[in-house]
């Protein structure tokens, strides 16, 4: 067995910290060519890679040395985001390859500043990205985002996304004067919604991350009906009343065949902005918990931070106002998890069949 062939066995066997495959699982290795002082590599993953290069790069260096390599590595990374299988008997979204939604079932939980951030940091690391932001009773994602007051366009009597921080920009907000409460029924705000998912303009997305207003009641559940979704986040506090509504979340998607990706576990801990103290104040353990016994992973763990606050309400997503602090690598090792977790999902495979049409003979 030739040098080359050992190094692509160590490299075929190297299993991704995030997706929790390995590369010859996920059939990554595009190119390998091995000279006397450097191996040079060529991979395509089905995450995004932005900012992935270093560390992966050190951590195939060290699995080569370990197994007895003393070359240098030169590393090319791609990545190739696949459409993912949603829920019977819908299709995925023309144009979009995957939804995602993120739900807690409680308010308060900090769920749309996870999806804030989560789409932020998506976008950053080269993903194109769309968030619609369906809590139509409490749009928040325009202020997140910096851009509340602005109107979107028209163009063909389709929407025009608003652009903020490399993400496509949807909300109710953007269409009723701010202030103002949206007094409407179910089913007008099931219908906007809609509107909103169809009839905007959101061109190419790798994700378009949806934003879900708490609750497990009607709404949710026909757009769970409706929308063709990927895969969802469950986002809890480690206190029990907050577990006990996730946990109703997540039920909730199971009944509806909504693949839940995992749960995130938002103010895990209070750090202290003077001393850097660590303080449970929620308690501890509740996203693990609820992770366990959900059999989903538990995709992050994230900071109660004043910090987080202030950037929030300035319109600064901390994955992108803080970059290199450990609050915003917190929010990158979500997003790194949550890419994982879903391209672990089965792949669409609706358009690998042709239709068929039985006609009856005259």
């Amino acid at each position: 067995m030739s040098e080359l062939d050992d190094i692509s066995r160590t490299l075929q066997a190297w299993r991704d910290p995030y997706i929790g495959m390995t590369l010859g699982e996920l059939g990554a290795i595009k190119s390998l060519e091995a000279s006397a002082t450097t191996i040079h590599l060529q991979l395509r993953l089905p995450v995004p890679v932005g900012g992935y290069e270093v560390p992966l790069g050190a951590a195939l260096q060290d699995a080569l040395r370990r197994s007895g390599s003393g070359q240098g590595l030169s590393l090319e990374l791609a990545t190739a985001i696949p459409v993912h299988a949603v829920q019977r008997p819908l299709k995925p979204k023309s144009g979009i390859r995957n939804i995602v939604a993120v739900g807690s079932a409680k308010g308060g939980v900090g769920k749309s500043t996870v999806a804030a951030n989560l789409a932020a940091a998506w976008a950053a690391m080269g993903a194109r990205v769309g968030l619609l932001d369906a809590d139509v009773y409490g749009p928040s994602q325009p202020l997140l985002f910096g851009v509340s007051g602005v109107k979107p366009e028209t163009e063909a009597k389709r929407i025009l996304p608003v652009a903020a921080h490399g993400v496509k920009l949807m909300s109710i907000g953007f269409l009723v004067d701010a202030g103002q409460p949206v007094i409407w029924r179910g089913p007008m705000v099931t219908q906007a919604l809609m509107q909103l998912l169809t009839e905007t303009a959101w061109g190419e997305l790798d994700y378009l991350v949806l934003d879900l207003p708490p609750g497990t009641g009607d709404l949710q559940l026909t757009l769970a009906q409706k929308v063709p979704v990927a895969g969802s986040v469950v986002v809890t506090t480690p206190q029990e009343i907050a577990v006990a509504d996730a946990r109703k979340g997540i039920a909730m998607f199971e009944k509806v065949a909504v693949a839940v990706l995992g749960v995130v576990e938002n103010m895990s801990v209070h750090l202290c902005s003077h001393c850097g103290h660590e303080d449970a104040i929620f308690g501890t353990g509740g996203g693990e918990r609820l992770a366990a016994e959900s059999k989903v992973a538990l995709l992050g763990k994230l900071p109660l931070d004043t910090h987080i606050r202030a950037e929030s309400d300035a319109g600064q997503p901390t994955v992108l106002a803080a970059p290199g602090t450990a609050r915003a690598q917190s929010w990158i090792e979500l997003a790194r998890h949550t890419a994982g977790a879903l391209a672990r999902r089965p792949r669409d495979r609706s358009g690998s069949f042709p239709n068929v049409v039985v006609e009856r003979a005259s």
